[in-house]
């Protein structure tokens, strides 16, 4: 049965084990990967040396008649598809030999933007963790307007950054470990459709008919650490997903930084440990980024970032009063701002609704992350 180039393509991306290095070489000697799939036992034996699986006729049959499923299926859904040898291949990816030689997405980010920064860490993320995400991305988008920033996903920190991404209009990729037939997690599949609408992308190697496990997210953190110049860890224990991410990106040559925390919190002692074993740079605001990567910024001399521009006078007072103390208890705002209780109770309950505040326990009010 004959098949088109796209097939083939998915079929050869699909053999187990088939990364940008291996890749490249078997196509140095093999002219296409219809001749590949074409060629007897015997004669592939004879050209790539050592026995293997990819050998095997029955083999390169499944993998052919997957691809030609999955292609149906990426022409159902107007998947993007990205081959190792398009002119649009991720740039850095070309840098890792491990990187995958497809790539199925969703949405139009550029993946290979001038600014790239991949921003993960625990699924427990803390208010500090959290608040830390929002000020970097805020930060960033002052000042490197073209910033596209890359994370998993995944609940916690990952989660985190994507919606700071959000709020602060920057583009952002999520690398998820499993196919583009599901958003995993499910609960995030509003994020998922949000991150696409607003210029960013969703993005895998794997296709719709690979069953998701364990080793799918090491596997995944080897794309979020390749797509970005350089990688921030935000909150991790002494083990955990994150700090794979981060000796992936060392391995590819990409600067590595870490927030620091205090030596008694089980989600810093990660990034703590990164930071005292000189393998990944402390820091603490965009700026440490920004000199590091000696990136060269826009003049924020007379900038004024403002959060919430669509704001009335009242409803920025409110908002100016919660952001200077952290949180504030109803009766000490309506105090401090002179006003009726029902008035500000009144426009607390619009600034929630609108996704601007967030109440905590015991009537107490915090600005949205």
């Amino acid at each position: 049965m004959n098949y088109d180039q796209l097939t083939y393509r998915i079929a050869f991306a699909s053999i187990r084990g088939m990364g940008y290095d291996l890749a490249r070489k078997i196509l140095d000697v093999i002219p296409s990967e219809q001749e590949f799939f074409d060629m007897s036992e015997s004669q592939l034996m004879r050209i790539i040396g050592s026995r293997s699986k990819i050998h095997e006729s029955s083999y390169r049959k499944a993998c052919l008649e997957k691809a030609r499923r999955e292609l149906d299926f990426v022409n159902e859904n107007h998947i993007n598809t990205t081959y190792f040898l398009d002119d649009n291949y991720p740039t850095r990816l070309t840098q890792a030999t491990d990187a995958p030689i497809m790539l199925y997405s969703t949405g139009k980010c550029n993946l290979s933007a001038q600014h790239m920064v991949s921003i993960v860490g625990t699924r427990h993320a803390t208010e500090y963790g959290r608040r830390f995400c929002d000020s970097l991305i805020a930060d960033l988008a002052a000042s490197m307007p073209d910033v596209v920033i890359v994370s998993g996903l995944a609940y916690g920190i990952d989660i985190a950054a994507h919606r700071a991404s959000l709020r602060h209009g920057v583009a952002t990729v999520g690398v998820q470990a499993r196919g583009l037939n599901k958003i995993y997690p499910s609960n995030h599949r509003n994020d998922a459709a949000a991150i696409v609408k607003q210029g960013g992308a969703i993005v895998t190697d794997y296709t719709s008919q690979d069953e998701i496990h364990k080793g799918n997210f090491v596997a995944r953190n080897r794309i979020i650490a390749a797509l970005s110049d350089c990688t921030v860890i935000v909150e991790s224990a002494n083990k955990g997903g994150s700090l794979i991410t981060a000796n992936i990106a060392t391995s590819y040559n990409r600067d590595v930084f870490a927030l620091p925390g205090r030596i008694n919190d089980e989600y810093s002692k990660g990034c703590n440990r990164l930071i005292a074993n000189n393998q990944a740079a402390l820091i603490t605001c965009a700026d440490d980024l920004l000199k590091a990567m000696n990136w060269q910024v826009r003049d924020r001399k007379n900038v004024e970032l403002e959060l919430f521009p669509q704001l009335n006078d009242d409803e920025q007072a409110i908002v100016d009063a919660i952001k200077n103390k952290g949180d504030i208890h109803v009766n000490e705002l309506t105090q401090q701002l002179g006003w009726p209780v029902y008035r500000v109770m009144s426009m607390l309950v619009d600034l929630e609704c609108r996704g601007i505040i967030d109440t905590l326990p015991g009537c107490r009010y915090t600005i949205a992350l």
